[in-house]
């Protein structure tokens, strides 16, 4: 049974940090590329980083870019470093697993985690 566990979401004031880790099982994902996303309230889920299977290539929302940093910690595991975050941050975020980088972020996933809140308080 695939699983994708995300942890490390909370409530933090604007202007911190948050660090998501994503634990995945069921499947060898020394092939995935490993990704987060983020649905916040009202509105659609959309992309925020992605790690090529090598931890080599990356890719970013403009909205994430320059504050958040994606790495591939081991095959199995990702993480999110979140940093200057702000309230527009809000929202809960899914980890999730694709055949490349390029496919993440166009929302192209083979599986999905249930995700973890974040709350950033103004």
């Amino acid at each position: 049974q695939v699983q994708l566990v995300e942890s490390g979401g909370g409530l933090v004031q604007a202007g911190g940090s948050l660090r998501l880790s994503c634990a995945a099982s069921g499947v060898p994902f020394s092939r995935y590329a490993l990704g987060w996303f983020r649905q916040a309230p009202g509105k659609e889920r959309e992309f925020v980083a992605a790690v090529s299977w090598s931890g080599t290539t990356t890719s970013y929302s403009d909205s994430a870019q320059g504050r958040f940093a994606i790495s591939r910690d081991n095959i199995n595991t990702v993480s999110l470093q979140m940093n200057s975050l702000n309230s527009e941050d809000t929202a809960v975020y899914y980890c999730a697993a694709g055949v490349n980088v390029g496919m993440l972020a166009t929302a192209q996933a083979k599986y999905w985690g249930s995700g973890t809140r974040v709350t950033v308080s103004s």
